[in-house]
C-alpha cells in the first residue's frame, strides 16, 4: 500500500502499524511523536494503531538541548 510519511509517497505493507513503520524507518519510538491524518497518536497505541491507504504520517523527532 501506498502512505505519505513527512511529505513524501512511501510504499509499505499491508497491515503495517504505525510501531512497524518506524521500525521499518529504524526510528526509536522514545523519541518521536507522530501524527496520523492529523491526529496526534498517542505513544501507547504505536503497537495497535494501523495504516491504511493514502494516510498521511508526520513523524517529529525530539532533539535534546537546553540551557547552558
Amino acid at each position: 500500500m501506498n502512505i505519505h510519511v513527512n511529505g513524501e509517497s512511501r510504499g509499505t505493507g499491508d497491515g503495517q502499524t504505525v510501531a512497524g513503520l518506524l521500525r521499518e524507518l529504524d526510528i526509536r519510538t522514545d523519541r518521536v511523536a507522530v501524527e496520523l491524518n492529523l491526529e496526534i497518536v498517542d505513544r501507547h497505541d504505536f503497537e495497535t494503531r494501523g495504516l491504511h491507504e493514502g494516510d498521511r504520517v508526520e513523524i517529529l523527532s525530539f532533539i535534546g538541548g537546553g540551557a547552558e
